[in-house]
């Protein structure tokens, strides 16, 4: 297939790139500049067009010869009316070109913020209740690509039906190490945090129960492709790891990696049992369960490298 994917130089973007290409499949990607991975530009089967997602014409011209959409980027603002025209409105515009153009599949990277706070079962089914603006951008645009099963001819009255399967990823905290070399990562403020106190002998104290439900950009990636070559249509996945980690998990396991260590990590409070997301769907139709933690030493170590080079440069 050849693949538009939005934000694909991005945290999550570049691993769903990776992951496509050894799969075969032929990639176009937007972004915003084509430098900011420079390896996609050597790469077969890897078309890189510089531009933003407010380029309305751009994306219409993107979509052409394509069989699927993976829109990952996000558009952001400051106020309601940033949100919806640089977001919701984009993916609205983004879904139409697209339908039009023949693409046969489409996805769209929401968030838990879709759904707000943490409620009593949170699965794919549990209300939209977002509590900001984020949550309430994606939850907007969950509801627009849902409901576009057809047109209208006239007002009341229905028109020609999409033919579009229409997708939605709803990721919690995924983090990332560079896909390729001199590659991007977004990393957490946090991670790098840690990494700095425990390179310079700093010490750490968290609330005991403060965590989430890792995933890596690599993991989450493997359900983009699942879901991408599947037939499956408005369908809503959460993509989160299946083990609640702690900050304070992810200190101590780079004091160990840092034996020289003189600081000392410590947790205050109840840790009491985590609130946790259900992500028995991606397995059920899958067969795809994540532990974070199989990625998570990885990007503590590449942060703790990058506290090391910063300081030696001091």
């Amino acid at each position: 297939m050849r693949i538009f994917v939005t934000g694909g130089t991005g945290n999550i973007g570049q691993y769903v790139t990776l992951a496509l290409l050894e799969r075969g499949h032929q990639m176009r990607l937007l972004t915003r500049s084509l430098s900011r991975i420079p390896a996609w530009g050597q790469m077969e089967n890897v078309e890189v067009i510089e531009g933003n997602m407010l380029q309305l014409d751009l994306l219409e011209q993107c979509v052409q010869g394509c069989d699927a959409v993976i829109h990952i980027a996000l558009g952001w603002g400051h106020d309601p009316k940033a949100m919806l025209e640089n977001d919701t409105r984009v993916t609205a515009h983004l879904l139409d070109v697209a339908e039009k153009a023949g693409v046969k599949n489409f996805i769209y990277t929401s968030s838990t913020a879709a759904t707000g706070p943490m409620g009593r079962v949170m699965d794919e089914n549990a209300l939209r209740m977002p509590n900001d603006l984020y949550g309430a951008t994606k939850a907007a645009t969950e509801m627009y690509l849902l409901g576009f099963r057809q047109y209208y001819s006239r007002q009341g009255g229905y028109g020609d039906k999409v033919q579009m399967r229409r997708n939605i990823i709803r990721p919690g905290y995924t983090f990332s190490n560079p896909a390729v070399p001199n590659g991007y990562s977004q990393s957490d403020v946090r991670f790098k945090k840690i990494a700095q106190a425990i390179v310079n002998d700093q010490d750490l104290d968290f609330p005991a129960g403060d965590g989430t439900q890792f995933i890596s950009s690599g993991q989450i990636a493997k359900l983009y492709v699942k879901l991408v070559e599947s037939d499956l249509n408005e369908e809503i996945f959460f993509a989160l790891g299946n083990r609640f980690i702690t900050w304070h998990e992810i200190a101590l396991a780079a004091k160990e990696m840092m034996p020289e260590y003189k600081g000392t990590i410590t947790a205050h409070g109840e840790k009491g049992t985590p609130e946790m997301y259900v992500v028995e769907k991606m397995k059920n139709v899958f067969g795809l369960s994540f532990d974070g933690w199989d990625d998570l030493t990885d990007h503590i170590r590449w942060n703790l490298d990058q506290a090391k080079a910063a300081k030696e440069s001091k």
